[in-house]
């Protein structure tokens, strides 16, 4: 089998989403809860230390697919791509359910909460594989932040990282797919953050609309909408909510 996989430059990304829709258009879904690119935001931090992080998460179409060896032969392994796809003769929610549970990515959706939810997923855009074109999300990318094409390939030209803070483990589903991390955050203009604290708070003569920093830096939780990546919704709603791109 030859592998096939994503490359996915987290420091290049600008959750433009471009992808998802093209994702979209080429295979010709509905707004609906079922995505098949996700494309994740989530914050963390607090000034002056706030990051915003971005995650491409189609499927990964792992080598080792743990979710195929739950799902009662509803998913299979491609041999020429290495995809993992759906057998839609033997699609029934109970064993994809049980497989969405056993990926570590959540990669399969659901197109509702129901218990008899129809399930897709990505597919490699392998029809577009067979027409010598590489996937659609691959080409909308206006930053150039993804990739694609043999998984060795790949790894010979940007390395073999295959895990990203915040995500599981890949050791044992191996995805086939290269991140490179967010780079180093730097500060680019001088300022005494402390200073800017200060300053906020004062509303000299009205009262003060804080009187401690830790108002601004310590936040409590709930406070922030999206402030982690959530692989496995508990909802169609939560996952609309953490991939929010107005195309749910």
């Amino acid at each position: 089998m030859t592998q096939y996989g994503f490359f996915f430059d987290q420091s290049r990304c600008t959750a433009c989403k471009a992808c998802t829709a093209a994702c979209m258009s080429w295979n010709q879904d509905t707004p609906s809860p079922a995505k098949w690119a996700r494309l994740f935001e989530w914050e963390e931090g607090t000034f002056p230390n706030v990051r915003l992080n971005m995650l491409f998460a189609p499927c990964y179409h792992c080598a080792n697919p743990v979710c195929v060896d739950v799902a009662g032969g509803a998913l299979i392994k491609e041999d020429k791509y290495g995809a993992v796809l759906i057998d839609p003769a033997k699609n029934t929610s109970a064993s994809l359910r049980a497989a969405w549970s056993a990926c570590p990515y959540g990669a399969i959706s659901f197109a509702s909460d129901a218990p008899d939810a129809v399930a897709s997923k990505c597919t490699m855009c392998v029809d577009r594989l067979e027409q010598g074109l590489q996937p659609a999300c691959v080409l909308a990318c206006l930053t150039r932040a993804l990739d694609f094409g043999k998984l060795a390939d790949l790894q010979a030209k940007y390395g073999k990282i295959s895990d990203l803070p915040g995500l599981p483990s890949s050791s044992t589903v191996q995805p086939a797919v290269v991140f490179k991390a967010r780079d180093a955050k730097k500060q680019l203009v001088p300022y005494d953050a402390t200073g800017v604290i200060t300053l906020m708070g004062n509303r000299d003569p009205y009262p003060a609309v804080y009187t401690s920093a830790t108002a601004v830096t310590d936040v409590p939780a709930g406070t922030v909408g999206r402030s982690k990546l959530v692989l496995h919704a508990s909802s169609t709603a939560e996952q609309s909510l953490t991939t929010r791109d107005d195309y749910s």
